[in-house]
């Protein structure tokens, strides 16, 4: 049989009644104990607690206690956490070190991966800008490139046009001035060059019109030698626009051109 220990409430709001049940064998009896509702329980072993034999406090009675009997607090240490163990990597969480490695990673990656893409795009952006901010100007690639027609222009004379800003001679050559400059000798020549190489036919001479002493402008089919004159310094140019005399040390540039047909594609 089990004993019955009841108290009876005759404090008003202050005191409540308790049933406490204990075996019969143990005999324990926790004596009346008037506790204000205000006020916590205080565990007195022997009182209206008790210790098992792990050392755990064991509550037998007070307020909010419930019937069951011998109530054990932990302070919530009983609470079991969850293994995760089977969800990890063996690899990477096998200790706590690891598990903090791993962690660090996962955040970088997550980082890397939110910033990285607005970073790659918006240094495109700033180096595609950059790089058409170098580029020429609408003006100047529509120059890039010139045609002109030969059959328009008489033969002994030199036209001028202009080419991507510079002035671009094309002369038509006769057949006299084309055999005096390839009677030549290499040693007369301060820039010595066949006229064979300056030519792709052997009637038109194309040239960039622009001395090479200090960049002026000859004047065609004058001078010395019957090809270009300068008159600022006085170089002088056969008609395969070779330097002849004068200060200038080298030869009139010729640029990148073709003839197709009678179409002159420079550029």
């Amino acid at each position: 049989m089990a004993g019955f220990i009841t108290r009876s409430g005759a404090l008003g709001p202050f005191v409540s009644a308790t049933t406490h049940t204990v075996p019969v064998a143990s005999r324990l009896v926790a004596p009346s104990v008037v506790v204000p509702k205000e006020k916590p329980i205080v565990f007195v072993p022997g009182r209206n607690s008790s210790i098992d034999g792990s050392g755990a406090a064991m509550v037998t009675s007070g307020i909010g206690i419930s019937a069951r009997s011998h109530q054990r607090r932990f302070a919530h240490t009983d609470v079991k956490v969850p293994d995760f163990g089977g969800y990890k990597k063996e690899d990477t969480y096998r200790t706590q070190e690891g598990a903090r490695e791993g962690s660090k990673l996962f955040s970088y990656m997550m980082v890397g991966g939110a910033l990285g893409g607005p970073m790659v795009y918006g240094g495109k952006s700033m180096v595609t800008k950059f790089v058409a901010s170098m580029a020429a100007a609408a003006d100047v690639r529509a120059l890039a490139k010139i045609e002109v027609k030969l059959d328009e222009i008489p033969e002994g004379k030199n036209m001028i046009f202009s080419w991507r800003g510079k002035p671009l001679f094309v002369r038509n050559r006769t057949q006299e001035e084309i055999d005096t400059v390839r009677e030549v000798g290499m040693a007369e020549l301060r820039d010595p060059a066949k006229d064979e190489d300056r030519v792709q036919q052997d009637n038109w001479l194309i040239l960039i019109g622009i001395c090479t002493h200090l960049g002026c402008v000859p004047i065609a089919n004058s001078g010395d030698f019957g090809g270009y004159y300068c008159p600022c310094h006085g170089s002088h140019y056969d008609a395969s626009g070779r330097i002849r005399k004068g200060p200038a040390p080298e030869n009139l540039e010729i640029p990148e051109y073709k003839i197709e047909d009678d179409l002159l594609i420079v550029g």
